[in-house]
């Protein structure tokens, strides 16, 4: 069923043309401490210190504590690394979690130039390539993050800590006057860890910087023109880290509302080809995984993320609106099978013979149907919001964040950009929930309605799991946050 627009006139209906960005009571956000000037930011996550005020609202401490003395340089840095042995349990536990998620590294290339870091004597070391130094370490902060052996407190510092020694080593080796693969890598991933430790504006900032640098290194290019002579697999690691950064700036604009930056490139994603990125030979699906995220990004990027940083309907015309929702269901169609025909049943059994491929489908997954929700809640005056759409493609999405909670609790607890999307997904739900109940016969539909009914058993079930993330050694002050302002929305 698609519910048009509410009649002229209506004093209640908003000027904000999608249903998902709808529903914000900005009294009641201040009161919980969360202020923004973007739709996105301005979504519930609280201050670090409530009170402050910064640029977006999510983290007013300096993101990288400062341990360096002005002299010490990469040497310094170098000093503070953990024992090979504990190195090797946190990356063991990056390539477990997050690599899967953004396969960027090739594996056995990293893991070489690794072993040989270790093999150098000291002074040797204090030579090395201040961009490798600084990608070990965060790959460190980020293995941290995920490791469930140590308490929420000392995990935090620790990572934290290895973060700060990250960007130092960047810092002392002039990052942002020589650009490399290694330092572009490591800015990839420092952004992501700032993200995941609920600095998210801090995130967006580096990334501004870390987008700077990708273009000046010419990575935005067709490796065959920029760099026609070198090694296929020279171009094939542009490629690569290329999708990395595009993937980045595409999604984070879109939880965030804001312009997106990673928009002139002549990078096709049919030339990036199989290779021997994986250190196993049962990781099949990473091309096939990252191809199809990167053809979504291209879409989502030039039909979704520009139109909703300035406010302005995704699509004017119905027939706009259904050509782009074929769009989004052709480049669903390319996706491999095993990421498309999948129940919770089957990932759950999947679960024990490959969590690699378990997570990627559950993070394409929650990508691609959190935006074919946006187009679906998409209105102008010419164009209704399909309700049963938005609502559709809202479960799909938001199960997919159930199932990770499921399956792999601690992670879920981690990713920021898959909680937040999550939540988001449950105000969307919500909000075209109260509009339904505002038509005619609309409180009668909400009762007996399947989909409906379904609808608000997701807002329920979304409350429930941010209740256990907020309780607990691991209590979480953005899950309070969520579950009061999702509480809300069942009154």
């Amino acid at each position: 069923m698609t519910k048009g627009p509410k009649k002229k006139g209506d004093a209640q209906k908003p000027n904000i043309p999608n249903a998902a960005d709808r529903g914000f009571n900005v009294n009641r956000l201040k009161a919980l401490g969360s202020v923004s000037t973007s739709t996105g930011l301005l979504s519930n996550v609280p201050y670090s210190s409530p009170g402050s005020s910064n640029v977006f609202g999510i983290g007013s401490e300096h993101p990288f504590a400062n341990y360096w003395t002005c002299e010490g340089g990469l040497p310094e840095v170098i000093s503070v690394l953990p024992e090979k042995v504990q190195s090797d349990i946190l990356l063991t536990r990056y390539f477990e979690c997050v690599d899967p998620v953004y396969p960027m590294l090739h594996r056995q290339t990293f893991y070489a130039d690794y072993e040989h870091f270790w093999s150098l004597s000291r002074a040797e070391k204090d030579q090395a390539d201040g961009a490798f130094v600084a990608l070990i370490f965060v790959m460190l902060a980020l293995g941290t993050q995920f490791v469930t052996s140590t308490s929420p407190r000392e995990r935090k510092q620790t990572a934290e800590f290895y973060a700060s020694a990250s960007n130092q080593a960047l810092r002392v080796s002039s990052y942002l006057s020589i650009a490399s693969i290694r330092s572009i890598q490591a800015m990839v991933l420092i952004t992501y860890f700032l993200i995941n430790d609920n600095h998210a504006s801090d995130g967006w900032a580096f990334g501004g910087i870390l987008m700077r640098q990708a273009y000046a290194m010419g990575l935005h290019r067709d490796p065959n023109i920029v760099v026609p002579d070198a090694l296929p697999f020279e171009k094939q690691q542009r490629r690569k880290v290329w999708q990395a950064v595009l993937l980045q700036d595409t999604f984070l604009t879109v939880l965030l509302s804001l312009p997106p930056s990673a928009t002139h490139t002549d990078v096709n994603v049919e030339d990036l080809v199989d290779d021997d990125s994986s250190i196993a030979s049962d990781d099949p699906t990473d091309t096939a995984y990252i191809r199809g995220s990167w053809t979504l990004a291209n879409l989502v990027q030039e039909t979704i993320c520009s139109p909703r940083s300035l406010d302005v309907p995704i699509c004017t015309t119905v027939r706009q609106k259904s050509k782009l929702v074929a769009d989004f269901r052709t480049v669903y169609r390319s996706f491999p099978g095993i990421f498309r025909y999948w129940d919770p049943q089957a990932l759950t059994e999947m679960t024990q013979s490959n969590k690699r491929v378990v997570r990627q489908t559950l993070f394409l997954s929650s990508n691609y149907f959190h935006n074919l929700m946006l187009v679906h809640a998409s209105e102008s005056a010419d164009v209704p919001v399909n309700v049963r759409g938005t609502l559709e493609a809202a479960h799909d999405a938001i199960t997919a964040f159930f199932m990770l909670f499921a399956l792999f609790e601690a992670e879920a607890r981690v990713w920021w950009v898959f909680n937040h999307r999550a939540f988001l997904e449950a105000l969307c739900i919500g909000n075209v929930l109260r509009e339904v109940a505002k038509e005619e016969n609309g409180e009668g539909e909400l009762a007996k309605d399947p989909l409906f009914i379904r609808a608000k058993n997701d807002i329920v079930r979304m409350i429930e799991i941010m209740e256990i993330m907020s309780h607990g050694e691991q209590a979480s002050e953005t899950a309070r946050t969520r579950v009061q302002v999702l509480s809300e929305l069942l009154l």
